[in-house]
């Protein structure tokens, strides 16, 4: 199990074991960051390999800071020397390939993945200035500070309302003005109020697949989180469902900072604010998605992000 954060990696394996390493090249007439071509050597002599600078994210007050972060699974490192700010009030998403370790990050944030069989971390992720990997952290009273989205949606079988007003009574909220205001102003948020309003003793399980993944944002949002963890939210919806969490997402902007995973390379574009390009656990690149979609500065990514892998 993970213990407190900064502990040492597996024996014979370092973060920068090359078997993990990929085979970089810049795009061609981008500037080369390093001073020349090898961007292999520089990842191998354990240089910074995101070749976007952090500045402008800095800029925008950063809700959650990841540094120098690794993760394995037993002697299987999957996450080596993640380093990225997550912008406020920003939407800020994960792409790669499957297997690049983006859910996996994701997991880390909220700490699920303690509760792996011997999974260990080195390195630093803090939540407005708070360490979350600190021996003396309270992980219940952690993620309560944190909303969480899945990839399929998981209502509890429940009423509507008692889905919404969760994180509210397990918090000790006894006041039913409370609570009926918190479940409709979530339910508005997320544009689920009129369509629900006069079913909600009904169990949540009646509601379609959208509803439902609407629902289990109103309930992710109804305690206000500090940061909303969102693991691919769509993939499992059809259009129409998907354009109404998209729209979500737009009006979420500047009242939740969210960090967001998705294979929808579109859905990243039209979205995030910023973007970072996972691949065989490492950030390649990081920076406003603009730039990475329509300037990346590495092969890599400008192959990715047009389809000719992934």
């Amino acid at each position: 199990m993970i213990g407190g954060g900064r502990l040492s990696p597996s024996p014979g394996r370092t973060p920068q074991d090359s078997r993990s390493v990929p085979m970089l090249k810049k795009t061609p007439g981008s500037p080369d960051p390093h001073g020349d071509n090898d961007l292999l050597a520089a990842i191998e002599r354990g240089e910074p390999i995101s070749t976007v600078t952090h500045e402008e994210a800095l800029r925008e007050d950063p809700v959650l800071a990841i540094e120098h972060f690794n993760f394995w699974y037993g002697r299987q490192q999957v996450l080596t020397d993640i380093r990225m700010p997550i912008p406020r009030g920003k939407i800020t998403t994960l792409i790669g390939p499957s297997g690049c370790g983006k859910s996996t990050l994701l997991r880390c944030v909220n700490r699920l993945n303690d509760l792996a069989d011997e999974s260990h971390v080195s390195g630093q992720m803090s939540l407005n200035g708070a360490p979350l990997y600190d021996s003396s952290v309270d992980v219940i009273a952690l993620r309560k500070r944190m909303g969480m989205v899945f990839q399929k949606s998981n209502p509890f079988p429940k009423s509507v309302y008692e889905n919404v007003v969760y994180p509210l009574r397990i918090d000790g909220i006894r006041q039913r003005r409370r609570l009926d205001e918190a479940c409709e102003s979530s339910l508005r948020k997320v544009a689920l109020w009129d369509e629900v309003k006069d079913r909600l003793r009904d169990n949540a399980l009646t509601l379609s697949a959208g509803q439902q993944q609407r629902l289990c944002i109103a309930r992710a949002i109804a305690a206000e989180p500090e940061i909303l963890l969102m693991d691919e939210p769509c993939s499992a919806l059809d259009p129409i469902a998907t354009a109404k969490i998209e729209d979500l997402l737009e009006q979420f902007k500047g009242s939740y900072s969210i960090l967001l995973v998705t294979h929808n390379l579109q859905q990243a574009s039209r979205t995030s604010d910023f973007t970072a390009f996972m691949f065989l656990g490492r950030i390649l690149e990081f920076g406003p998605t603009r730039t990475i979609f329509t300037r990346p500065r590495l092969a890599e990514t400008n192959d990715f992000v047009t389809g000719r892998f992934g």
